[in-house]
């Protein structure tokens, strides 16, 4: 089978580029290979009670498939919902080959094409394709970060690691302890705390949490007069600025940014809660993502004494809970580890380009998506201070820019060329100090420190470059072999 493109994951990104595929490049045949029985990666695969995104719809959904609902704030399951009847509307459901897990992909020059194998149901499936566009993200979907704490197999109650929460786990008049400071675990408190007789949560040391609310004020506002489609592209525009005035100020003014988190976190306190030691973090806003607590869920659940939480670290796993550092034991018939997740590049998948292996910590990202010496290849990742889709568009409508650019030129290769960039200039790909990025840095792709080598978390200056400045800038470099062209598969 050839195709000429081939897309890898049909989670957000996968089924949103198999759209903008569609949209604007019909000429090109296409199919998605999926690892698991579904579409919707992460959205699927993340079950654990009140799993949600801290990303408003209006810019977490597709542009070309307008969020129409009143609340902006949404849970896992209709994210899911959404994704799904996305690829249903659109066609794009026919493409995918479920259950094909591509453990490698080789570029031939000679050719002009991949050749990637996936494994289904214990065999190897061969695909060539002329273009690969990685939409698998970089959290690894095998396991999370698992902290081996002393003592686990003395608990006598259940521990659970949220990304695979058992389907039948009862919380109900459970004393549970959750493991962890970041966005997981600010979720799974106030959900567990509905159910659960009480909920501990412990961490070794705070994150800024702000709150929000579930709904958009601007779009609760709009008169039902204004129709829909302009309705959601004014919600749209004022969300995608005012988060990108937001970063840069708490960004440039960091000193004001933690005073005024810690004045708004301390009103919603009750007095048994100090703000210190709990939520003053030891590190500036945006250094690790900032967490939401929407509606304020978190805050209600330590007002109504549903929820506590303690900063202190583990010694070790007992037979009834946890025992601190301090001298303090928690009681617990469950624990739950929110101690993070793991990244990947690639999807794990062994990519080598003329038989020489390509090492991702040794790949220069070019413009956050292709690889420098890394031919008709692009790895889709969104932004970290922003809705993951907003910058996944732009990829995804870079890349049918690049393909519209071939056909029309003749061309059937397209690869940056490797920039004069010394080692000491070479950066991480995420400009992050959380745990699970500082853990994956040495395997991950590294950026520069100019463009079009540096990834910049800005929505408004990415759109200006991805779709209106010329692609043949001097560092795309575009060939043309005197092959013969495989009949697609149509």
């Amino acid at each position: 089978m050839h195709v000429d493109v081939l897309v890898v994951g049909a989670g957000l990104s996968g089924i949103g580029a198999a759209c903008r595929l569609q949209q604007h490049a019909r000429s090109r045949t296409y199919a998605i290979l999926e690892a698991r029985d579904t579409v919707g990666g992460t959205w699927d695969l993340f079950r654990y009670p009140g799993v949600r995104s801290d990303s408003d719809m209006y810019t977490l959904s597709y542009p070309f498939r307008p969020w129409r609902k009143a609340q902006a704030i949404v849970d896992g399951p209709e994210i899911l919902d959404y994704i799904r009847t996305t690829a249903e509307h659109y066609g794009v459901s026919s493409h995918i080959r479920f259950e094909h897990r591509v453990v490698r992909a080789a570029w031939s020059s000679a050719d002009a094409r991949w050749t990637v194998e996936a494994e289904h149901h214990g065999e190897t499936v061969v695909i060539t394709c002329s273009f690969l566009y990685l939409c698998s993200g970089y959290y690894s979907y095998e396991s999370g970060h698992i902290v081996d704490f002393p003592g686990r197999d003395e608990f006598r109650g259940e521990i659970v690691h949220p990304q695979f929460w058992p389907e039948d786990l009862d919380c109900t008049g459970k004393r549970v302890v959750v493991i962890g400071s970041g966005a997981t675990a600010v979720t799974l408190v106030p959900a567990l705390a509905a159910q659960a007789a009480s909920v501990t949560m412990l961490q070794r040391s705070p994150s800024y949490i702000v709150s929000r609310s579930h709904a958009d004020s601007l779009a609760a506002r709009l008169p039902t007069a204004v129709p829909d489609k302009l309705a959601y592209r004014l919600v749209r525009a004022k969300n995608v600025l005012l988060g990108s005035l937001l970063y840069q100020f708490m960004r440039r003014l960091p000193a004001r940014t933690t005073a005024l988190i810690r004045a708004a976190t301390e009103k919603q306190l009750p007095p048994s809660i100090p703000v210190d030691p709990h939520f003053v973090p030891r590190y500036r806003p945006w250094d690790q993502r900032l967490c939401v607590a929407p509606g304020a869920d978190l805050f209600a659940a330590f007002r109504n004494g549903k929820a506590d939480i303690v900063t202190d670290q583990v010694v070790r796993f007992t037979e009834s809970g946890v025992a601190l550092h301090s001298g303090q034991a928690l009681s617990a018939d469950v624990i739950v580890t929110a101690t993070g997740l793991r990244m990947t590049a690639f999807g794990s998948i062994a990519l080598s380009v003329d038989d020489r292996p390509i090492v991702p910590s040794e790949q220069l990202v070019y413009k956050g998506m292709m690889f420098a010496g890394v031919p008709n290849l692009a790895w889709c990742v969104g932004y970290v201070n922003a809705s993951w889709t907003l910058r996944a568009d732009l990829a995804s409508r870079y890349v049918c820019r690049l393909l519209t650019h071939l056909t029309r030129h003749g061309y059937d290769t397209c690869v940056p060329s490797p920039p004069a960039i010394p080692e000491p200039r070479r950066r991480p790909i995420l400009d992050l100090k959380s745990g699970y990025v500082l853990r994956a840095a040495a395997n991950l792709p590294r950026q520069g420190d100019r463009r079009p080598w540096q990834i910049r978390q800005n929505y408004l200056l990415d759109t200006m470059d991805m779709r209106l400045h010329r692609l043949d800038d001097g560092v795309m470099k575009f060939h043309r072999t005197t092959r013969p062209d495989p009949e697609p598969e149509r």
